[in-house]
């Protein structure tokens, strides 16, 4: 996976993470939750904010 692989970042976070509420999460704490998953290969320096809010709106979809 990769920084815009953002609705399979959100499911594997959905799944990985199940009690946790999508928009209580800080980005910082969101970055580090991506860069651990399994499979996820890709650079921090790619990571930004609009990513961050496009993967927390890809797991809040994947959470209804």
């Amino acid at each position: 996976m990769k920084w815009t692989d953002v609705r399979e970042i959100g499911i594997a976070l959905a799944d990985s993470k199940p009690e946790v509420e999508p928009l209580s999460v800080r980005f910082t704490d969101l970055m580090h939750w991506v860069l651990a998953l399994p499979g996820f290969a890709d650079s921090v320096e790619r990571c930004n904010e609009k990513v961050l809010e496009a993967i927390q709106m890809a797991w809040l979809d994947e959470r209804d």
